[in-house]
């Protein structure tokens, strides 16, 4: 196990450029970040919940995030161009959780597959028998197959801002009818290849979020940022699935159940920063995240 890699480290030949939720972004040196053709992409250590960046990170996160999408990219290559180039020409202090990649001009919606009901998704639900725009059966419960699978997009929020789900219809008016047609498409093609495929390793997937750009190149439509990560999906192991009941995952919502449970003494509500995480609770989200990688990809970490 590695030491955690919390801030942006200072790279040669690369001008840091932003910091996200998980991810640092550089440009070449002296590039300009608005028409840089490439960047390179800095998986870190750090895990947020509820719009908060939370203490200590947990060690080896950023490599088995990048691990996991790089097999996914490469699973669903046929699908959708992406936007790796490289992930051995990088750094030698960030390898194995550096990206080079193609710049993009990032699409502002944060695009969701949901295949199960949970989340805000079951919230939106019980609210008002819609999510995304998409008015559902009655009867309803927590972790419900949808079949098939509904695309319900999201604003992209800044930093220590909260996304916002909105319909299909208003997702339309925001970008134009044809490009959120083809983001529909898109999302849902990757989560029901993504969804045999988990399934064959003995998980479900329940939701995930992508996120797309315009190659600043060719202007083609490109998968960027991560793909199908415990970050960015809900991984249930398929056999402990019951519906009606709140799922044993292999991803973040552990944290996120943590935290919300009277263990953290935090309340959401109160607008106060979550308490550090223990030790014991930062092991058990790296085993999740080690044996979501190992499933997923068949490979050792």
């Amino acid at each position: 196990m590695s030491a955690a890699l919390i801030e942006a480290p200072a790279l040669p030949g690369w001008d840091h450029l932003v910091s996200g939720k998980v991810r640092e972004l550089y440009v070449p040196a002296g590039a300009d970040p608005a028409t840089a053709e490439e960047v390179l992409v800095v998986a870190t250590d750090r895990i947020s919940a509820y719009d908060f960046s939370l203490q200590p990170g947990i060690p080896d996160k950023g490599r088995l995030l990048t691990g996991i999408s790089l097999f996914w990219f490469e699973q669903l290559a046929d699908l959708v161009p992406h936007h790796v180039l490289s992930a051995d020409d990088v750094p030698e202090q960030v390898a194995g959780r550096a990206l080079r990649c193609r710049g993009l001009d990032m699409v502002p919606l944060e695009c969701v597959a949901r295949g199960y009901l949970t989340g805000s998704g079951l919230a939106d639900y019980r609210a008002g028998g819609a999510v995304g725009g998409h008015v559902l059966e009655p009867g309803l419960v927590e972790a419900s197959r949808l079949d098939p699978a509904i695309f319900t997009p999201s604003t992209k929020a800044e930093q220590g801002e909260h996304d916002e789900n909105i319909t299909v219809a208003e997702a339309r008016e925001r970008l134009g009818e044809p490009l959120v047609d083809q983001l529909e498409a898109l999302t849902l093609a990757i989560y029901e290849r993504a969804r045999d495929i988990a399934a064959e390793r003995g998980i479900l997937l329940a939701d995930t979020k992508v996120e797309f750009g315009h190659s600043r190149t060719d202007g083609a439509l490109t998968l960027g940022d991560e793909v199908l990560t415990p970050d960015s999906s809900r991984f249930w192991s398929a056999d402990a699935y019951v519906e009606g009941r709140t799922q044993p995952s292999l991803d973040k919502q552990y944290v996120r159940d943590w935290l919300t449970s009277p263990a953290s003494g935090w309340s959401r509500g109160s607008g106060s920063e979550p308490p550090h995480l223990p030790e014991e609770v930062v092991a058990a989200t790296r085993a999740r995240y080690v044996e979501a990688y190992e499933r997923l990809t068949g490979r050792d970490f």
